[in-house]
């Protein structure tokens, strides 16, 4: 149960890893990011999240992999936004004109401090000051990751000085197959819209209903080749713990996502490229998909989507759990 090296980042901040386990599920997690490294279920061959045994990958071509990403997940537009008459301008990491994930040094680049370690859980804190990549307000975040019966859960938590604009997403990639190609998994989202995006992935503002298209996934039907990097709507605000997708492999597995979240970022990996992965693995195009759980994208920028500034006196407070179904 004691946290044990897994390596050391450039700039000589060690990283270390803790181990979780409960009934059939074991995890590894790491300080860096608060990354999920690897998942694994009693009388599965194979793990059934894309991790990797190099450090050096989660500053690369791993990156955002399994990390708890923010303190903005996803994309804003321009890299600026206004709140409360100001504007402020953030990180510009994605394609050198918008900010993706909080920045380039977002919380998937921090080392987060291990505040509890328990058998079947960790609680991981982090402090933002005031400024960093751009954003307003020093910020702590906690995150609360846990086993939980044949589940893993994270309980995020944020609080800030200053008003801010917050969201916060588990970045895991999912194969219940271990396949090494995913396009063949069966997906259902409970979602009556989505938000279609420019050529730089960024929201137009348009809230398109799935109805019928290649979008529509509010029956099982299997992934295929249509290409997904986009939100669908769940709700819009927070809303009690409810499910919200499920995802079956071919082998029979499947997993229930289920969030407080009003929005759910689908994205099927198509770009990964040659990713040094879990037993001897090397990921590549569609290895695995992501279901991050969060706000809308560009949320600050777009009037017509759901608040997501976090002020001093309030708690971002987001939940979801993975529960796995054999």
């Amino acid at each position: 149960m004691t946290p044990v090296p897994f390596g050391k980042l450039p700039d000589g901040r060690e990283v270390h890893c803790l181990s979780l386990q409960s009934g059939r599920l074991s995890a590894k997690v790491l300080t860096l990011g608060a990354i999920l490294q690897d998942l694994r279920i009693e009388g599965v061959d194979h793990p059934v999240v894309l991790g990797s045994p190099d450090l050096a990958a989660y500053l690369g071509s791993a990156r955002y992999f399994g990390a708890i990403v923010g303190r903005f997940a996803n994309r804003i537009g321009r890299g600026r936004f206004t709140l409360d008459g100001k504007t402020y301008r953030t990180d510009l990491n994605f394609r050198d004109r918008h900010t993706l994930h909080g920045g380039g040094e977002g919380t998937d680049m921090q080392i987060w401090q291990v505040q509890s370690l328990a058998p079947d859980r960790a609680i991981l804190a982090l402090e933002l000051p005031d400024g960093h990549m751009g954003f307003p307000g020093a910020m702590r975040i906690t995150a609360e990751i846990a086993l939980i019966g044949d589940g893993l859960s994270f309980n995020l938590t944020a609080r800030t000085d200053a008003p801010t604009v917050c969201s916060l997403a588990h970045h895991g990639f999912f194969d219940l197959d271990g396949r090494g190609d995913i396009r063949n998994h069966s997906l259902m989202i409970a979602a009556e819209h989505y938000l279609p995006v420019d050529d730089d992935l960024i929201p137009t503002g348009e809230i398109r209903p799935v109805d019928g298209g290649d979008f529509d996934f509010r029956s099982p039907r299997r992934i295929g080749r249509a290409g997904y990097d986009h939100n669908f709507c769940l709700s819009d605000s927070q809303r009690p713990l409810r499910p919200v997708a499920r995802l079956t492999g071919e082998s029979g597995l499947s997993m229930q996502v289920e969030t407080t979240a009003c929005g759910l970022q689908f994205y099927d990996g198509a770009y990964m490229q040659d990713v040094p992965g879990l037993d001897g693995r090397r990921y590549g195009p569609h290895a695995g998909l992501a279901l991050e759980t969060q706000h809308w994208p560009d949320a600050p920028n777009q009037s017509g989507f759901p608040d997501a500034v976090l002020r001093p006196g309030q708690v971002f407070s987001e939940t979801t759990i993975y529960r796995f179904i054999a």
